[in-house]
């Protein structure tokens, strides 16, 4: 598995752990979402749901989907947090294939709420 995570998205996820008491696992769903690059939806699993990898880091567990393996490989995740905005972001040196105009540079993605982009 070729993703890796930055400080800042490591202390999200550790953070969310710990606010629901530290068991289980963070599900990560990622999927492809356009010119707007990739997006997220995550939760705090006691288990892995069926089919789902789990990924040890160490001191937490990520259960993530199969086809979320696929989207993030080579990907770095980083987390980002103004004070009008929070999401993740992906960083895909492959590029995307959109031709839009607007398509320049990481986007952050959603979480359990909806986050605005920046």
């Amino acid at each position: 598995m070729d993703m890796s995570f930055t400080p800042s998205a490591e202390k999200f996820i550790r953070r969310m752990l710990r606010f629901s008491g530290g068991t289980g696992g963070f599900r990560l769903v990622v999927s492809a979402g356009g010119c707007s690059g990739l997006s997220a939806q995550f939760d705090i699993a006691g288990a892995p749901h069926t089919g789902d990898a789990v990924v040890d880091r160490g001191d937490y567990k990520l259960f993530l989907p199969e086809s979320s393996l696929k989207l993030l490989e080579g990907v770095v995740i980083d987390f980002m947090e103004t004070p009008t905005s929070s999401g993740f972001m992906f960083h895909d040196p492959k590029g995307s294939n959109c031709q839009c105009a607007s398509d320049s540079g990481p986007k952050p993605a959603a979480g359990l709420h909806q986050l605005r982009e920046l």
